[in-house]
């Protein structure tokens, strides 16, 4: 199990512009990362260092969307104003959270321009809807190794910490293991226990120096 990626849900005026913030924001450039077609939803990638990424999404007007949790969840956020979302786990076996959260993974997908396609499976959505602090779990299916998201480009920029409003035990509990071995370089400072929970601030290591969005 090991820290994957942050997700940014996108400001009212929509993902090019809240794309384009972030991106002048961390000095680099961000990449298409398509539609998702299971989820109704679309997003643009920052490759970042450590086999980590930040992915930008967008909620489409698709039956989708309504459907599925994940489209639920980038809705809701948008709706609220955008920003943070939710972050993710990469982790070998799913079994055990389909068992203890009594229901299957579901398939994600996007495609390329040159026809490849990114494909995984991934729990843990409804979870993140009821309590923002906790991450999804996600797992790449084999042979997709060269498309994950990280490897866009070679990154110049590392994701060195988040700010969240929560508990560590908390999420040490949801997902079974300590944090702190789970993150291994992401500093976490845990903050608001009481309050509102949810990612808060991610810090990043840029060529524009240390960003905090």
């Amino acid at each position: 199990m090991r820290f994957d990626h942050v997700s940014y849900a996108c400001e009212p005026d929509g993902l090019a512009a809240t794309t384009e913030r972030i991106a002048s924001a961390l000095g680099i450039e961000a990449v298409k990362g398509g539609v998702h077609p299971r989820f109704g939803t679309r997003n643009m990638i920052f490759p970042l260092t450590d086999h980590h990424y930040l992915e930008v999404v967008e909620v489409l007007a698709h039956p989708a969307s309504d459907k599925a949790p994940f489209g639920q969840a980038v809705r809701a956020r948008s709706e609220a104003g955008g920003g943070w979302m939710g972050w993710c786990v990469e982790v070998d076996d799913l079994a055990p959270f389909e068992e203890r959260l009594g229901r299957n993974a579901v398939p994600g997908n996007r495609k390329f321009p040159d026809g490849r396609e990114l494909t995984w499976q991934q729990i843990g959505i409804k979870g993140l809807i009821a309590d923002p602090q906790v991450p999804y779990m996600l797992r790449w299916d084999e042979g997709t190794e060269d498309l994950h998201p990280s490897k866009a480009y070679e990154a110049t920029a590392k994701l060195i910490g988040l700010t969240i409003a929560g508990s560590s035990a908390r999420v040490a509990d949801w997902l079974g293991t300590p944090v702190d071995a789970l993150l291994d370089d992401v500093k976490v400072a845990w903050t608001a226990p009481n309050g509102t929970p949810g990612i808060m601030s991610v810090r990043f290591e840029t060529p524009n120096g240390i960003v905090e969005l």
